[in-house]
């Protein structure tokens, strides 16, 4: 009973994939005016600053036009590391050292002084990514590297996974709510419906934009995070 079911129920969410998919006008311009001046490529280019008021035309495109693409890629690297923290996670009877030696104290006083700034780094990229180059996944990779290098500098620095879990949830509860918010609404997943839109080239602009940013930066470092410390650590039983 339970193999019909789940075969019943992949078959349902094929036949709607499927569907979606022959709804999708491949390799045809936006109207079906073959002119350049109509084609999607020119629709973006022309028309994204003025209606969702954000410098950063690619943004508005990841979190706006393709969000729905966007939630594909974030369930991808949590199942990624989600994936690879099962396989590395390993217990053993005696704790093994990571190094021989401990780092040098100028390492270590280096990365302290470093890993505030990296993190501030981090946030800021993703902060303003709908104005500048820059995004959720770049910013929350710059978290990680802050990590990184105290987990590199220190032997016994440990990251508390519970807290990265519930980082990592609320950030995916945020982004799923105001995707799904969006279709509710009458509109298309991701897309504004409940912010102003600001002005243009300022720090609140954008509608919600900036927000699904955050939440996918703080998602993507917490993952990241993740990994490396149970690469870099080797827990007790």
């Amino acid at each position: 009973m339970k193999k019909i079911f789940v075969i019943l129920l992949l078959a349902v969410i094929g036949y709607y994939v499927t569907s979606a998919f022959q709804l999708i006008p491949f390799g045809e311009n936006r109207i079906g005016d073959p002119t350049e001046e109509n084609n999607v490529a020119s629709y973006y280019m022309n028309n994204t600053k003025e209606k969702s008021q954000v410098a950063n035309i690619v943004t508005a495109i990841v979190v706006n036009y393709r969000g729905f693409d966007t939630l594909g890629e974030v369930t991808v690297l949590f199942l990624a590391t989600t994936g690879l923290g099962s396989i590395l996670y390993r217990r053993k009877e005696e704790e093994e050292e990571r190094l021989n030696k401990p780092s040098s104290s100028l390492l270590q006083t280096g990365s302290k002084l470093l890993f505030p700034l990296v993190v501030l780094l981090g946030i800021y990229v993703f902060i303003h990514g709908h104005l500048t180059p820059g995004g959720g996944f770049q910013g929350g990779a710059i978290i990680a590297t802050g990590f990184l290098l105290m987990l590199i500098a220190y032997q016994k620095y440990h990251v508390g996974h519970s807290m990265l879990n519930w980082v990592e949830s609320l950030a995916g509860i945020t982004f799923v709510t105001i995707g799904i918010w969006g279709l509710i609404t009458g509109g298309t997943f991701l897309e504004n419906s409940f912010l102003p839109m600001g002005t243009l080239n300022s720090l609140i602009s954008g509608g919600a934009i900036p927000i699904i940013y955050i939440a996918v930066g703080f998602k993507v470092a917490a993952e990241l995070t993740g990994v490396l410390d149970i690469l870099l650590n080797t827990k007790e039983k």
